[in-house]
């Protein structure tokens, strides 16, 4: 997957501008608050339909206008492509090829992108959410599937945890089953779909991160919750415990058993990252699950996504600012940094200053 062009109208701090990237690595740069996220998190929203930095899409509309537009032209293993986001005050109209799109679902896929920050960092440190996050926009990106089944699912919680919170005690019970035979069956994709990720990902995560540690560390991930293997069975299983939660969910008036409650390990050295790995550590171990994602992008869709790197290279030493530089160069790479001359080392690479949310040739 390469993006050849990306047009940005009225996006953030953009009133317009359009960049043009090269196969490999495109470094952004310029000093701090000039737009060099801003052109990144375009590119995730539209290989998303998200962004990792806001709640409102109506926060993306540069400050004085009504809406904003993203466009992107890329080329795939399957042809070209082009994207387009209309964002209003009220809502969005998502185009591919020119053709408006009903679901936000038919968007993904179309172009894949694995975006890492220093805001990552909360994928070690924080709470099951910000894992649950990483997978539910991994995983949907290269299956539709799940995120339908992640959607209805999401709905049909709502309206479980909408029911315990009535004080009609024997209408809840009677009413629970009902919702529960859904809730299992969407259930069942989404836990099973999570698992096959996660087998695949921990391998591939514990290689980059020996390869960024120099073998000085190891690190695994793994599943915390075991439902079963085949989808039926998770649902059987899921069913029993439902069942079995009801008298806590009713008296605390939510859910409190289901994949919208699991959580993924990540352990250094044995040890559980979250609760003693360094600021360092937990760096290096969410840049391991971001190549260990990239990685899978490419076994899965058959091509490599676009990796974005925000504002990365500064939070690196030396060693592993170079290894993750010859990491990448098979891939194009959306690197953002504030002195391009620092962290590239020499390298030929495309290089963007930004000033003010506009190209400075």
């Amino acid at each position: 997957m390469i993006i050849k062009k990306l047009t940005l109208h009225n996006f953030r701090n953009y009133e317009d501008e359009t960049f043009c990237f090269s196969d490999g690595i495109n470094v952004l740069f310029g000093r701090n608050a000039q737009g060099k996220t801003n052109c990144a998190e375009a590119v995730f929203y539209l290989c998303t339909g998200a962004s990792l930095r806001i709640r409102h899409d109506r926060q993306l509309i540069r400050q004085g206008a009504d809406r904003a537009c993203v466009r992107a032209e890329a080329v795939s293993r399957y042809g070209n492509v082009t994207l387009q986001a209309d964002i209003f005050e009220s809502g969005r109209e998502l185009r591919v090829n020119g053709v408006k799109i009903a679901r936000s679902v038919d968007l993904l896929g179309n172009m894949n992108s694995v975006f890492f920050s220093p805001g990552e960092l909360r994928l070690i440190q924080d709470g099951p959410d910000e894992r649950r996050r990483f997978l539910n926009l991994s995983i949907s990106q290269t299956s539709r599937s799940y995120c339908t089944a992640l959607l209805r699912y999401s709905r049909i919680l709502e309206q479980r945890n909408n029911l315990l919170k009535e004080r009609d005690a024997s209408m809840i019970l009677e009413t629970l089953p009902v919702w529960d035979e859904q809730l299992a069956r969407y259930a069942a994709t989404v836990v099973r779909q999570r698992k096959e990720f996660v087998s695949m990902l921990s391998p591939l995560a514990a290689e980059a991160h020996a390869y960024l540690t120099d073998g000085a560390e190891t690190l695994s991930v793994g599943w915390e919750k075991d439902y079963g293997e085949e989808e039926g069975e998770i649902a059987e299983n899921l069913l029993r415990e439902l069942s079995a939660s009801y008298e806590r969910d009713m008296r605390l008036g939510f859910t409190t058993v289901g994949p919208h409650r699991d959580d993924m390990r990540i352990r250094i050295d044995g040890r559980d990252a979250k609760g003693f790995a360094s600021q360092g550590q937990t760096r290096t171990a969410a840049l391991a699950l971001k190549l260990a994602e990239v990685e899978i992008f490419k076994q899965r869709a058959g091509e490599a996504p676009v990796l974005i790197l925000d504002d990365v290279m500064s939070e690196l030493d030396l060693p592993r600012r170079k290894k993750l530089l010859a990491r990448v160069g098979g891939i194009q790479c959306i690197l953002t940094c504030t002195h391009a001359e620092r962290v590239l080392y020499g390298r030929e690479t495309n290089k963007i200053m930004i000033r003010g949310g506009k190209i400075v040739s």
